[in-house]
């Protein structure tokens, strides 16, 4: 079986926290993690929307692009909207031939108001979230026929982060709104890490390996304490810097067949935790799991002409 790695560029710029960012520039960014190992890397606030400037840098970086995040409004706003602010986003990862787009529901969420405490997050009764399934798979159907599939993030603060929820949202979804499955946010929720592997491997299209810490996530007071603080306090690392047992997560994988990306996402306080060195700690763990599960890992970057 073959797999690639990849991390997200949040360990360097935080979109939502800027005080956990890192002064960088996006050739340091992919270059720091590309000589840690890694061949891929997810689009941040600071990549160019134009194909003919980011290929260049993907080029002489030797890193392709495996992945982003759109803000997805659907549980609010009418599929035409989506459509219209994601299309622009759908030409340019076709032009530079990148796996998926993540979807993320920020549509009620609480995950970037540090203002609003995690017990307060949205939440959709059974007819709603019936209702939101069907309506994000006609989305998923759209973006698919339109040449970019997409994958769906459950994620802490949004309205599909328990493990209940998710399953909710799996149940009355189909086949045309493919998932991203993330260690991290779904340990975070109190979710079971590998038996929703078991559930749902046939919709996982994307991964994201990341860790937490469960000493800073079992501390937290979630009447008083919102998702950015559980951040800025250090709730996720990288794997083999953090609580979760990825040689297990890695195996579930393998032993249902899953060949795709890995990627790393660990937002955290760069000065505290030098992203490259994470990245190296991050990517050193990877091998080690991925090799004792079968996994060959591709060491190509950017697609040769």
């Amino acid at each position: 079986m073959k797999a690639k790695l990849g991390m997200s560029p949040i360990a360097w710029w935080n979109d939502d926290l800027v005080e956990l960012s890192d002064d960088v520039t996006l050739e340091e960014c992919l270059s720091q993690s590309r000589s840690a190992g890694f061949t891929g890397m997810e689009k941040g606030r600071r990549f160019p929307d134009d194909p003919a400037v980011m290929l260049p840098i993907l080029k002489a970086a030797d890193v392709t692009l495996c992945g982003g995040w759109f803000s997805g409004t659907l549980v609010d706003e009418e599929l035409a909207v989506n459509m219209a602010r994601i299309e622009p986003m759908i030409e340019l990862f076709k032009a530079v031939d990148a796996p998926c787009i993540v979807y993320g529901e920020v549509g009620r969420s609480i995950q970037g108001q540090r203002s609003v405490p995690l017990a307060q997050k949205p939440r959709l009764d059974e007819s709603e979230m019936k209702a939101y399934a069907n309506k994000v798979t006609q989305f998923g159907e759209w973006c698919a026929e339109k040449g970019m599939p997409l994958a769906y993030h459950h994620h802490m603060g949004a309205v599909v982060e328990t493990e209940a929820e998710l399953d909710a949202f799996m149940n009355g979804s189909g086949a045309g709104i493919p998932l991203l499955y993330d260690a991290g946010h779904l340990a975070f929720a109190g979710g079971d890490v590998l038996g929703v592997i078991d559930k749902h491997h046939k919709r996982i299209r994307h991964v994201h390996v990341k860790d937490v810490r469960m000493g800073v996530i079992e501390a937290l007071d979630r009447t008083r304490q919102s998702f950015l603080d559980a951040v800025a306090l250090g709730a996720f690392t990288v794997p083999g810097d953090g609580s979760l047992d990825f040689e297990a997560i890695v195996q579930k994988f393998a032993d249902h067949g899953y060949e795709g990306w890995l990627v790393v996402e660990a937002e955290q306080d760069p000065k505290a935790n030098p992203p490259e060195k994470m990245a190296e700690v991050g990517h050193k763990e990877l091998l080690r799991v991925m090799g004792a599960a079968g996994y060959t890992v591709e060491t190509q970057g950017f697609p040769k002409q």
